[in-house]
């Protein structure tokens, strides 16, 4: 569902006709050498393209211009091998929408101690070539991301990499829909929302389908289609006898595939259902969501449609990497003051991207939604660094609020607890990220990330023009205060 390499991103080197013909041969040379390394390198997602060398400000306009409208085009990497007056860039970087990530390298890694003369000098300027384009781009008040070294380097690759991924996901919002099935869960604040704000600032459309547009699609879902998707989860999962002869898990399957064919039908990328309106379905979707969401989609429950975004954006960054990105939640808190944890978890749907071992498929009372017993998943997840992330609003502004955490092997087994779960110890601690998380209003629904990173958050956040409240192994409660009270300033 999700390739990354379909997506593109454009190596697009700036100079002058100050240095002669055969200079800018030579610009061209190095602009495609590097480009195709870039591209061949197998932790890079994405295709990297090589674009003529831009020398006056006609080509630098319509390069920029080409680049947006390339539908595969995600972003550009600019780069000055030599000197280019940065006057000539104004009415390109003006018109430019698609990310930019500034490349601060040069060609050669090392100096030419013994041959080094003007010739190369006026050849290889990058050095002050690319302070006098990071003048007008910070003169422009532009967001990109500036990655230092030599473009051999596996720091500056992995550096490139991380922000193609995440140029990928920003990408992938750009006119992207999502279906909310029933609204919001009644009288919650947090996962409500501006939508038409977020449209505007995000590039996505959120809209409502009744309940009974989904329940039609799932009711006529053919028996033979049911039939094929239960032996698919007898082969994938570990499953009793019982619920094998059970019709709960024919039900759980049909809603699967109503949901999966309405969601291709009408080009949706995620979804949100709440607990609240369920008419005319028998069960809560449990199974479904776990397996869509794993499938590529973005989901979070009870309406809650800044999430469900959030989970398709990540789960696009981090395509291919090992781990994987689930809707979650902060359920309850392990306060032994020796060892504090959090338990994450839902009512039933956490991405079985993240589990540890081979998933129980199980059916159990659910207690609320009054509906019949849902089929889920029940699975521990594994040990690691991870993220928790979650976007709100605040009203004039949407925050992106990341804490870094580390997931911890359950210290004892969990007999009654019917579904999929994490434990997490929060950096810095557990009392200094949970005051913190309070403070900046973050939501208690999260995207629980195990291959994304903070900076990954942060480059987001930077590429949609957002606040990022960030709590890791740093944070302090006074220092993060006047981080939130700064930024209401700013924004």
């Amino acid at each position: 569902m999700i390739d990354l390499k379909k997506l593109e991103v454009w190596l697009i080197t700036g100079s002058q006709h100050l240095y002669g013909e055969e200079a800018l041969k030579q610009v061209a040379a190095h602009s495609k050498e590097i480009a195709a390394a870039l591209h061949d390198d197998s932790q890079v997602p994405v295709s990297v393209v090589y674009k003529p060398v831009v020398t006056t400000p006609e080509e630098i306009y319509a390069v920029c211009m080409e680049a947006n409208a390339a539908a595969n085009c995600i972003g550009v990497m600019l780069w000055m091998h030599t000197f280019s007056p940065a006057k000539m860039w104004i009415r390109g970087l003006k018109a430019l929408k698609k990310p930019v990530c500034h490349l601060h390298t040069q060609y050669n890694r090392d100096i030419p101690w013994n041959d080094i003369d003007m010739d190369f000098m006026n050849l290889n300027q990058s050095a002050h070539g690319d302070r006098e384009l990071g003048f007008m781009m910070s003169r422009m008040r532009m967001n990109r991301k500036v990655i230092t070294g030599h473009w051999k380097d596996t720091e500056v690759r992995a550096e490139l990499a991380g922000w193609a991924r995440v140029a990928a996901g920003w990408h992938d919002w750009q006119g992207a829909r999502f279906v909310r099935f029933g609204d919001n869960m009644r009288y919650v604040a947090v996962t409500d929302g501006d939508k038409v704000e977020a449209e505007s600032v995000f590039g996505f459309s959120f809209n409502t389908h009744g309940i009974g547009d989904l329940v039609s699609v799932i009711n006529s879902i053919s028996d033979a289609a049911v039939n094929q998707l239960t032996a698919a989860y007898a082969d994938a999962y570990t499953i009793s006898a019982d619920l094998l002869k059970d019709p709960a898990l024919k039900d759980a399957a049909r809603i699967e595939l109503g949901l999966q064919t309405f969601l291709e039908a009408g080009n949706y990328k995620g979804f949100s259902d709440t607990f609240e309106d369920l008419h005319g379905m028998i069960q809560l979707p449990g199974i479904a969501v776990q397996r869509l969401m794993k499938a590529g989609y973005g989901f979070a429950g009870e309406g809650d449609w800044k999430t469900a975004a959030l989970v398709r954006a990540m789960k696009v960054m981090g395509s291919g990497l090992a781990g994987g990105n689930s809707f979650m939640e902060d359920y309850t808190y392990h306060f032994d003051p020796a060892n504090p944890m959090v338990l994450g978890a839902h009512m039933l749907e956490i991405c079985e991207s993240i589990a540890a071992g081979k998933p129980t498929c199980e059916k159990h009372p659910l207690g609320i939604g009054g509906k019949a017993d849902p089929v889920r998943l029940v699975f521990n997840t594994g040990a690691g660094a991870a993220i928790n992330a979650s976007i709100v609003d605040m009203g004039n502004r949407f925050r992106l609020l990341v804490n870094e955490v580390e997931a911890v092997a359950p210290l004892h087994d969990l007999p009654k607890l019917p579904v999929a779960r994490v434990l997490w110890k929060p950096y810095p601690d557990m009392k200094k990220a949970c005051t913190a998380w309070i403070l900046a209003g973050g939501a208690h629904h999260t995207c629980y990330s195990q291959n994304l990173t903070s900076t990954h958050m942060q480059d987001f956040a930077n590429i949609a023009g957002i606040e990022l409240a960030l709590i890791d192994k740093n944070t302090s409660i006074r220092s993060f205060q006047n981080e939130l009270r700064w930024n209401d300033a700013a924004y």
